[in-house]
């Protein structure tokens, strides 16, 4: 489905299908913003709870996991959400016309 780590290629190697339908535009970033942040930030929470732990040592942990947290994710649910988006047959919304 991706060719690179974010970018969608032109069609299915498979089956073909093309991918000009899919555009999951911001929703990936803000589930991977809301989803890394609660983890992140609760396991940096406890910790400083629990062990009163220096500064550089949160930095060293948990700015190496937002980072692979995030970039792990985002393709995960790129991926999901445009899987979402073909089985609901999910199209651009119209306008009707009355009359």
């Amino acid at each position: 489905m991706f060719d690179g780590l974010l970018k969608l290629r032109a069609e299915c190697e498979n089956c073909g299908l093309s991918y000009d339908f899919a555009d999951s535009g911001d929703g990936p970033a803000a589930f991977v913003i809301l989803i890394t942040g609660f983890i992140v930030v609760g396991l940096a929470l406890w910790m400083e709870v629990t062990t009163d732990a220096p500064l550089w040592l949160h930095l060293v942990l948990w700015v190496p996991l937002t980072i692979v947290l995030a970039l792990t994710a985002l393709r995960l649910i790129k991926g999901l959400l445009i899987t979402y988006q073909y089985a609901n047959r999910a199209a651009e919304g119209r306008l009707e016309k009355n009359g």
